[in-house]
């Protein structure tokens, strides 16, 4: 089944089976991510005839990015929905077989038996006064039933059948993630600015032992010529979910001046504006870390890259690719046992995220819009 198949299916049964506004809202999910996962396939398709072939598989990871997020939020009320149907059910086992006992029991007896009391005439008419009242409470009783029922088999259903559409989805990010570092590797070599020298770089790396230490220093060095102006709030440079703010302590205790991301596994690192790259590389137990310079007294740091798109000097545009983040591409299970614990959290990396003005730093939230 394709991916918009699926999603058709899932919008109906979002739209019919919650009867609620969180129906309205998974019905509006699956449609978007139908598009964007068929639009990522089609793009793809295309991305090795584009002339700017970095930037069309740019397009097209962060589309699929995207459609599958927003495939793992359908899921997840999918299922939520689904286990709540069958908790139900099992809770209402001893009803349900006394309806279905009483409704059998009425089929089953003889039309002339029913009529008949052993009062008499008047207990017949008791009796059918009674009936009158309580059958349509038994219709009422087991037309809901058989709703639930049959909302429960088409949610199972649609689980099923969402595998191969994910299956597919994945090998797609798959497939474009490895094009893109292919094409950043083939591509031929960024604009530079004027910058630091080597040297003065690697003797700095000697003589510091914190990232905070690295970029003050790395901020007395001459910093790159324009004024650029900068449209707040940007983008955050990856897609994800802020896990700790500004100066917020840790488990350990350990409070830093920036943001926590948590982000998917691979997930595709961007510039959230044009600026020089002021560094990029790894720096004590960072990581990978890139150093952008948006305009001149900024620095962007991001710490925990694994794979790192710049170096040192390179002039980049707003969205440009910086680096993927590393982890291991989840299987169509994993997908979907992450969906129904709660939307993926289970499995993430970490991106750190922090900006500085005139060497000190910054909420980060004053900046990135969060998401």
């Amino acid at each position: 089944m394709t991916a918009r198949a699926a999603f058709g299916w899932l919008l109906a049964a979002g739209l019919t089976v919650a009867g609620m506004a969180g129906a309205q809202d998974a019905g509006a999910t699956a449609r978007r991510a139908a598009a964007l996962l068929a639009d990522a396939a089609t793009q793809l398709d295309r991305a090795d005839d584009a002339s700017d072939r970095v930037r069309a598989l740019t397009a097209v990871v962060r589309a699929y990015e995207e459609g599958l997020a927003a495939l793992r939020d359908g899921l997840r009320q999918v299922i939520i929905r689904e286990r709540a149907l069958s908790a139900d059910l099992d809770a209402r086992e001893d009803e349900i077989a006394r309806l279905l006992g009483v409704l059998t029991s009425i089929e089953r007896a003889p039309a002339p038996l029913l009529l008949l009391h052993p009062s008499g005439a008047l207990g017949t008419a008791r009796a059918s006064m009674m009936l009158g009242q309580v059958a349509p409470a038994l219709q009422q009783e087991a037309d809901g039933l058989r709703s639930d029922i049959a909302d429960l088999t088409e949610l199972r259903l649609l689980e099923e059948a969402a595998a191969q559409s994910l299956a597919e989805g994945l090998l797609g990010i798959q497939a474009a993630r490895l094009a893109l570092s292919e094409a950043i590797s083939d591509r031929t070599d960024l604009p530079r600015r004027l910058t630091e020298d080597s040297a003065q770089i690697a003797a700095l790396l000697n003589r510091v032992d914190t990232l905070e230490a690295f970029a003050d220093g790395l901020g007395q060095m001459p910093a790159a010529a324009g004024q650029a102006i900068l449209d707040l709030p940007l983008p955050l440079p990856v897609a994800g979910t802020v896990l700790r703010g500004f100066n917020r302590p840790d488990a350990a205790g350990i409070a830093r001046p920036g943001l926590v991301v948590a982000a998917t596994p691979g997930a595709l690192v961007s510039a959230p504006a044009a600026g020089t790259i002021r560094y990029a590389g790894p720096l004590l137990d960072y990581g990978n870390v890139i150093i952008q310079e948006p305009r001149s007294g900024v620095m962007m740091i991001f710490a925990g890259i694994a794979e790192i798109y710049v170096e040192i000097g390179d002039v980049v545009v707003a969205g440009a690719p910086l680096g993927l983040m590393g982890g291991t591409q989840p299987t169509t299970v994993d997908f979907l046992r992450d969906s129904a614990a709660g939307g993926g959290t289970s499995r993430t990396e970490t991106l750190y995220v922090e900006v500085r003005e005139a060497g000190r730093p910054v909420d980060p939230i004053a900046w990135f819009a969060e998401e």
